[in-house]
């Protein structure tokens, strides 16, 4: 989790599509969001946050083959602090961890 977080970036995120969009909904949480192909619009108070994604080469390790998906994330409207509130929740639901 960053300290900071800029009103705009992007992300290599080491999953699928499909993955994304079964985490996606628990990510935003009570937030109202707006799907449209692949990119979503999310509603956060006084302003919004628009996120693009799409799939990139999968990263090769050896034998393993890492799935890839580019994100763009894009705030509008919202403060430093307001931004580090939705994507502390986000990047928690994002999280993931092996065993």
């Amino acid at each position: 989790m960053q300290s900071h977080y800029l009103e705009q970036f992007e992300r290599d995120m080491g999953c699928t599509e499909v993955e994304w969009l079964g985490w996606l909904p628990a990510a935003l949480g009570q937030h109202l969001w707006q799907r449209d192909g692949a990119s979503v619009q999310v509603s956060i108070g006084p302003g919004s946050l628009q996120i693009h994604w799409q799939q990139a080469e999968p990263r090769v390790l050896g034998l393993a083959r890492i799935p890839r998906l580019l994100v763009r994330f894009a705030f509008a409207g919202l403060d430093d602090a307001q931004r580090y509130v939705f994507m502390k929740r986000f990047d928690l639901y994002m999280q993931r961890g092996g065993g």
